[in-house]
């Protein structure tokens, strides 16, 4: 049995690129600091630079001398709760590491939706297209009624 899809087919238990999200009403600290080390962790394990690279190009982004892979290590063991990253380090790590979907680990629980590049278009065209759609809904209104004219002789 083949497990490829037609691409003719919807597939309606497919994930939505860009999701709709709703923001959190509090703010559980303990796991949003166990997903951020969570994260973190994967984008060492996927990047294609060791902890020690990853540390020296922080250091650079950051215009220090070094950082340590020890300070990595910090930064994503999930044992470490008193070793939180700043988040000039955190724009650091993204860089160095590459992964630059960390923003939207960041700001997924506000509502927020990250959107890089040229996606950013895309929102703005369909907010276009929504606002054209009020306006000739408008228009159809203001035509459904005829218009006298009176005229002076």
């Amino acid at each position: 049995m083949s497990t490829k899809r037609d691409p003719s087919q919807m597939d309606f238990f497919a994930e939505p690129v860009f999701p709709t999200r709703d923001a959190v009403e509090q703010i559980d600290l303990d796991r949003f600091r166990a997903r951020l080390k969570r994260e973190m962790a994967r984008a060492i394990r996927e990047a294609p630079f060791d902890r020690p690279t990853i540390a020296a190009r922080m250091a650079h982004y950051l215009g220090l001398p070094s950082i340590s892979k020890a300070t990595i290590d910090a930064y994503t063991a999930e044992s470490k709760q008193g070793h939180d990253i700043s988040l000039p380090r955190f724009k650091a790590f993204v860089r160095a590491t590459g992964a630059l979907w960390l923003w939207d680990v960041i700001v997924s629980e506000d509502g927020l939706l990250l959107l890089q590049g040229d996606e950013a278009r895309l929102a703005e065209i369909a907010r276009l297209q929504q606002e054209r759609k009020e306006i000739e809904g408008q228009l159809k209104a203001l035509r459904s009624k005829p218009v006298t004219i009176r005229r002076s002789r």
